[in-house]
C-alpha cells in the first residue's frame, strides 16, 4: 500500500518536529524551504573564525527533543549531546547590583535573599505557585488543540477552569509580580520573562508566571556544539528516517480545490499531497501561500510580539565576571515596554541581553577572544527607521556596557554582524520581524493563537511559532507534536 504523501513548507523546529513524527506514523513527509539551510530561525552565522548562533539562546526542557530520537528507535547520544548550567543567568543593574541566578531552587531563594529584600520562603512560596499554574494548565494549553471540542471534555480542562481565578488571568504579570515582592529590582527580574514570548509585563497575562517555573523546574542547559546542533541533530535524524528535503525551493501557492488542500505549486509545477502543512508564519501563510481563501482577519489582525535588534560581536578580551547568559537592566523597565508596544520605538537606556558562548566551545572563536550575541527587544517593523535606531541603540548598548563592565567595549570589537527586524522577516518569512508570531498582551492573544489546522480548508494543518501554543523552542515541539496527533486522528477517521 503506497503512503500518504505529506507536504511542509518550511523547515523550521516545529516543522522538522511535526516531519519526524509524522515519518514515523508511516507518512511519506517531503520538506520543502526556500533557504539553502534548515533551522527557521535556530541558525549559526560564521565570520572570520567566529561562529556564533542565530537564534534562541535559551535551551530547556530538553526532553521534548530527546522524545524525537525515542519515537524513532535512536539513541539521543549518537546525535546530541548538553549539559545542564549551574548557573541560569547573571543580571547586571544600574544600582551595581549583581545577580546570580543559580539553577538549584534552594540556592537561588538564599542568593535573593542575600541580595534583594525579601526571604527565601517568598521566593519558593514564587515558585511553588508558578509550579501549580503550570501543573493545571499545561496538558489543556501546551499539550493540545484548544479549537478541539474534545479538549474541553476532560477533567484536566474542568480543573483548570474551577482554578481559572487562580491563574491570575485577570491581572497582568507585573501586578501579580508586585503582589509577591516588594523589591522593585525582583520584579523586575521576574517581569523579564514577558520577553519570553515577546510581550510586555504590564499587559501580557499573570498565567505567564508560569515561565520561570519552566526554568527554574527543568534547568537550562548547553548544547555541545551550541544552539544550532540542536537544528543539526534533528535535521541529522531527519534524514536517517527518510524523509525527503527540498532545499532552496520556495513554495508560491497551497493548492486548494473544493475546500481541501490538494497540494502545493512550485516553480509553476504542482506538487500533489494528501495533506499540507504550513511551518510558515501564518500571517504570509494566507497573504502568499492562500490566495483567494478567505482569512481569519480577527486573529491576522492581532498585534505583532516584540522582536529584536541583535549586534553579533566578536571581541578580543575576556570578561571573567562573564559567563555564558547575562542581563543589563536599564532604568525605566516599563518606558521601555511603553515604547515597544505603544510608541513603537527603542528608548536610549534599553535592556541588554547578552549571551558568550565562547568559553564553552573553544572553536567558536580565535584564542583569547569571545562571540558575543547582544540582543535588545525592539518593536516589530513598521516603517521606522532601523537605520538610525541601529546606530543610535548601537551607541546607548556600549556606553552601558563599558560602564557597567568599567572597559571600554567598542575598543574590543574586531568582527559584527547586525540582525534586525527588516532582516529577520526577510530570512524568516516572520511578519514584521516579530519573533513570536502575535504579542500575548491579552488573555485572548496569550491563548487563542491560530490553531494547528484550519478550520475552512480539509487537509491543511499549520505549526510554528506563529500557531498554538506559541514560540520558542518547547512549544514549537510542542506545535509539531499537536499537529502529527491532529493528522493522525483525521487520517484515521477519513
Amino acid at each position: 500500500m503506497q503512503k500518504k504523501k505529506i507536504i511542509i513548507t518550511g523547515s523550521g523546529i516545529a516543522g522538522l518536529a511535526s516531519a519526524i513524527r509524522l515519518q514515523n506514523q508511516g507518512f511519506d513527509v517531503h520538506v520543502y524551504e526556500a533557504n539553502s539551510y534548515p533551522g527557521g530561525k535556530l541558525t549559526e552565522i560564521h565570520n572570520y573564525g567566529y561562529r556564533f548562533d542565530a537564534g534562541p539562546s535559551l535551551f530547556t526542557m530538553p526532553h521534548f527533543v530527546e522524545e524525537l530520537f525515542t519515537i524513532s528507535g535512536k539513541k539521543t547520544l549518537d546525535y546530541f549531546t548538553f549539559q545542564k548550567k549551574e548557573v541560569i543567568c547573571n543580571y547586571f543593574y544600574e544600582d551595581d547590583t549583581r545577580f546570580t541566578a543559580f539553577s538549584d531552587t534552594q540556592m537561588f531563594a538564599r542568593a535573593a535573599e542575600k541580595t534583594f529584600d525579601v526571604r527565601a520562603d517568598a521566593i519558593l512560596d514564587y515558585f511553588e505557585n508558578s509550579k501549580l499554574k503550570y501543573d493545571l494548565t499545561s496538558s489543556v494549553f501546551l499539550e493540545k488543540s484548544l479549537h478541539k471540542l474534545a479538549t474541553y471534555m476532560s477533567i484536566d480542562t474542568i480543573k483548570a477552569i474551577v482554578s481559572m481565578r487562580a491563574l491570575g488571568i485577570n491581572r497582568s504579570l507585573h501586578q501579580v509580580n508586585k503582589k509577591y515582592f516588594e523589591d522593585s529590582r525582583l520584579v523586575q527580574f521576574f517581569d523579564r520573562f514577558a520577553t519570553y514570548n515577546g510581550s510586555s509585563p504590564y499587559l501580557t497575562p499573570g498565567i505567564m508566571s508560569i515561565i520561570p517555573h519552566l526554568e527554574q523546574y527543568y534547568g537550562t542547559f548547553f548544547p555541545k556544539g551550541g544552539m544550532y546542533s540542536i537544528t543539526k541533530s534533528i535535521y541529522q535524524l531527519a534524514l536517517d528516517i527518510g524523509i525527503r528535503f527540498h532545499f532552496n525551493t520556495k513554495v508560491d501557492q497551497i493548492i486548494v480545490e473544493n475546500k481541501i488542500a490538494r497540494g502545493v505549486l512550485v516553480n509553476n509545477s504542482r506538487v500533489d499531497a494528501a495533506v499540507v502543512i504550513s511551518n510558515m508564519d501564518v500571517f504570509p501563510t494566507y497573504r502568499k501561500l492562500l490566495p483567494g481563501q478567505k482569512a481569519p482577519e480577527k486573529i491576522l489582525k492581532q498585534p505583532r510580539s516584540s522582536s529584536a535588534l541583535i549586534f553579533y560581536w566578536g571581541i578580543k578580551n575576556e570578561f571573567p565576571e562573564l559567563d555564558l547568559h547575562n542581563v543589563f537592566f536599564s532604568k525605566d523597565y516599563q518606558r521601555e515596554f511603553d515604547y515597544i508596544f505603544e510608541k513603537k520605538q527603542v528608548t536610549d537606556d534599553p535592556t541588554i541581553y547578552i549571551n558568550i558562548t565562547a568559553k564553552h566551545e573553544e572553536s567558536d572563536a580565535p584564542k583569547g577572544c569571545e562571540n558575543w550575541f547582544v540582543m535588545i527587544n525592539v518593536p516589530a517593523n513598521e516603517g521606522q527607521d532601523w537605520d538610525e535606531i541601529i546606530t543610535r541603540s548601537r551607541i546607548n548598548i556600549l556606553n552601558k556596557l563599558s560602564r557597567i563592565l568599567n572597559t571600554r567595549i567598542d575598543e574590543l570589537i574586531e568582527v559584527e554582524e547586525i540582525l534586525d527586524p527588516r532582516s529577520i522577516e526577510s530570512k524568516t518569512q516572520s511578519y514584521q520581524g516579530s519573533l513570536y508570531g502575535a504579542g500575548s498582551n491579552t488573555e485572548y492573544a496569550a491563548f487563542l493563537r491560530h490553531p494547528n489546522f484550519s478550520q475552512t480548508i480539509k487537509n491543511l494543518y499549520f505549526c510554528g511559532g506563529s500557531v498554538h501554543p506559541g514560540g520558542g523552542i518547547p512549544l514549537c515541539l510542542l506545535s509539531g507534536k499537536i499537529v502529527s496527533e491532529l493528522i493522525k486522528k483525521d487520517c484515521k477517521s477519513s
